[in-house]
């Protein structure tokens, strides 16, 4: 399923003028930034773009053909120059006062996304108009208004197109790893910014109960499938789930601006884990946990440093771990859940949205 990127024209793509009705190139001039905002966005190939635009009267005397269509061949020619295309484009052309269902905030126009190919809660509409807040909600998306004033009834609003794409930045951390060797075949989609789903399929079951914390406790979304040679042992299959979702989120991390960077968390029951996380990209791993049994469910117990430390190298990031306990199931699940902590912590997106948490100017 694919979200989409509801994008209105006058107003929002290109200026409006005063009439509202851009029919001459003299009235012709983009929105400060969406250009470059625009090929950013393209450039992440998440979203499908799908331009929705309210052209009143279009095809009357007062709005012929001829005026509207060069200029907007125009800004799609000047578009697609910089690799912005538009997945569908939908124009209606009536009045307000015909109350067409195909008229913005309607969907009419729109009943093709109505399909399991699209993921319309996780779709925007972009727009500077109430109507354009309107038509998020009547699609189950939501809403980004470019606006001065703020908008309670948009999810985001701002005046300036950068903002844009650092706020959906957030919705676009997403990776896909295929890792395939002579030992193992791991294959995996994650989303950081999810609801805490797993579906998960390692063939060892404690190890999918182990990753499922993580997963719950960083509120991301993650399908994992590997089939290994379990046949010869299970250090193959957890040290290529753990590089591969290390990959995965140093991926899906991106440029990493914005981002909180550092986490920390201790918990469970009897048992207390000190958790640090930092996204350093710089790959260290310190261990302080000890077992007295040899395995736990199906997983030895010896092979749950060596995940994180292969997960680390492949994440880039710095982990410190220590727990203690009387249960050692509690023991090894309180890191699991306390690493999945530090990570909503330390990818969150906070207030200062366009700066990187780093002297260095790169992480």
């Amino acid at each position: 399923m694919r979200p989409v990127l509801f994008i209105d024209r006058d107003g929002t793509i290109l200026l409006e003028p005063d009439d509202e009705q851009v029919d001459d190139l003299s009235k012709f001039a983009f929105y400060p930034g969406a250009i470059s905002a625009l090929k950013t966005i393209a450039g992440w190939d998440r979203y499908a773009l799908v331009l929705v635009s309210n052209q009143d009267g279009l095809g009357t005397d007062a709005f012929p053909e001829s005026a509207f269509r060069p200029l907007q061949d125009l800004m799609l020619r000047t578009l697609q120059a910089e690799g912005v295309a538009f997945d569908g484009i939908h124009v209606d052309p009536t009045l307000p006062d015909e109350r067409a269902d195909t008229r913005k905030p309607n969907v009419g126009m729109l009943h093709e996304y109505f399909s399991p190919d699209y993921d319309l809660a996780k779709s925007f509409v972009i727009g500077d108009r109430p109507s354009d807040v309107a038509l998020a909600r009547n699609l189950g998306s939501r809403a980004i208004r470019l606006a001065e004033d703020s908008d309670p009834e948009a999810d985001f609003t701002t005046a300036s197109w950068n903002d844009v794409v650092i706020y959906l930045r957030g919705y676009a951390r997403t990776s896909r790893v295929e890792r395939v060797t002579s030992e193992t075949d791991v294959r995996l989609l994650l989303a950081l910014d999810g609801s805490g789903k797993a579906d998960l399929a390692t063939g060892l079951g404690f190890l999918d109960h182990m990753i499922q914390q993580i997963v719950r406790q960083a509120q991301w979304d993650l399908e994992l499938s590997v089939s290994g040679d379990l046949n010869v042992d299970e250090h193959h299959t957890i040290e290529d789930t753990a590089i591969a979702l290390g990959t995965a989120v140093r991926e899906a991390l991106g440029d990493k601006v914005g981002i909180a960077r550092y986490g920390s968390v201790t918990p469970m029951d009897e048992s207390l884990a000190h958790v640090a996380l930092d996204l350093s990209g710089r790959s260290w791993l310190e261990w302080d946990v000890h077992f007295k049994r040899e395995r736990i469910g199906d997983v030895p117990t010896e092979m749950f440093s060596h995940f994180f430390r292969s997960f680390c190298d492949a994440a880039r990031c710095t982990l410190h771990v220590s727990s203690n306990g009387e249960n050692e199931h509690h023991v090894i699940e309180a890191v699991f859940k306390g690493v999945g902590r530090c990570f909503r912590q330390a990818t969150r997106i906070g207030d200062d949205r366009g700066v990187l948490p780093s002297t260095k100017g790169m992480l």
